[in-house]
């Protein structure tokens, strides 16, 4: 049995984004399988107070002792970390702020390294310095898609023999809407008689929210276009090209949309557009399966080793590409049913356990090193 700590500070983000959701039900999952070691759930300073919120320390069936406890991680306050934790395992693609014995990290993306574009320079030079870090000091590394695996080989010049592929999850709903009651809340956000184009995420260049508006301009007026998520870097061009174009009667800006919302969203729409330029791996294309959306997504990226077959992809650069499987997967009844089923089929083989699983063998193989 050894001590791993895990750092769980974004597990109480006010505004979880995908990083929260995977630190969160990971944390949890590892609890469901009971496994041998003892964990150290470790918050900064800045998130300690709402500790509560998350997850309390639980019993293991096997020993009937405590193997989650729940400790501060600061650096000055507490030095004694390091010694306490055989392993460290960083969620978030930054080093900790202490030297462990051993540490594992999750690298998701590496766009502060390869996209140019996607942030501020500010942004670039200080993640892309704690991504590089956490990359040399980790005995092994985690990514949740082959393509961040080989974005990592050349960006970062990871040694291929310290990475290991664990994909993330999804959860599936616990109960759906009645196809009444789905089309009742579409005409809450769009209107009566119209199509829910809906894209969930952050606002922002790497988003492509930009060519999503472009192809709605070739889109029939009744297709409407609903966007879930706040600002980020590229906004304001977005907002400025809708008002510019004079498209504010077509697009729904809901902002920033709480976790208990989104389920309400996916079975509201007529599809998910997602022609996101860089993902690391995409979960949203799985939360839209899972609720019997059809997806429409990037074919760059690791868009589509989440997708599989389930999803229509597109080139990101041609709005009329991105409008005509859009029309295609709302309008084509065959192709729409083949599409939902295949959907529901994918996101069932992405599960938190095997998540879980997978990052636990990982911590053994780091511990044996």
């Amino acid at each position: 049995m050894a001590t791993i700590a895990l750092d769980a500070t974004y597990t109480v983000d006010p505004e979880p984004s995908g990083v929260a959701i995977y630190s969160r039900r990971l944390i949890e999952s590892l609890v469901s399988l009971d496994a041998p070691h003892r964990f150290l759930v470790c918050y900064r300073l800045s998130r300690f107070g709402r500790r509560r919120e998350f997850l309390r320390p639980v019993r293991s069936p096997r020993s009937g002792r405590p193997n989650f406890s729940v400790r501060l991680f600061q650096e000055h306050l507490t030095y004694w970390l390091p010694w306490e934790a055989e392993l460290f395992h960083s969620l978030a693609q930054r080093p900790p702020a202490f030297r462990f014995r051993r540490e594992v990290v999750t690298i998701i993306d590496v766009f502060p390294l390869s996209g140019q574009t996607y942030s501020t320079p500010d942004f670039q030079r200080k993640f892309s310095a704690l991504l590089l870090e956490a990359v040399e000091r980790a005995a092994l590394i985690i990514t949740p898609s082959q393509y961040t695996a080989d974005q990592l080989l050349k960006y970062a010049s990871a040694a291929e023999k310290k990475i290991r592929v664990v994909p993330f999850a999804v959860d599936l709903p616990q109960c759906v809407m009645p196809g009444e009651q789905r089309l009742r809340e579409r005409e809450k956000l769009v209107g009566g008689g119209n199509e829910m184009v809906l894209s969930v995420g952050v606002i922002q260049t790497r988003k492509n929210t930009l060519n999503a508006l472009r192809a709605l301009q070739l889109l029939p007026e009744r297709y409407r276009l609903v966007l879930a998520g706040g600002d980020g870097h590229g906004s304001e061009a977005v907002h400025e090209f809708i008002r510019r174009e004079g498209l504010g009667s077509r697009v729904v800006l809901l902002g920033y949309a709480p976790a208990e919302t989104i389920p309400v969203l996916y079975q509201a729409a007529s599809v998910f557009l997602f022609p996101s330029l860089e993902e690391g791996f995409g979960l949203p294309v799985l939360e839209a399966m899972a609720y019997g959306l059809p997806v429409v997504a990037s074919r760059t990226s690791s868009l589509p080793e989440v997708g599989g077959d389930a999803a229509l992809y597109v080139d990101p650069q041609d709005p009329r590409d991105i409008a005509q499987k859009v029309v295609s997967a709302v309008e084509d009844s065959a192709r729409r049913e083949a599409m939902i089923r295949r959907g529901l089929a994918r996101a069932s083989e992405f599960t938190w356990q095997r998540t879980a699983e997978g990052n636990l063998k990982v911590y053994d193989e780091a511990l044996s090193m």
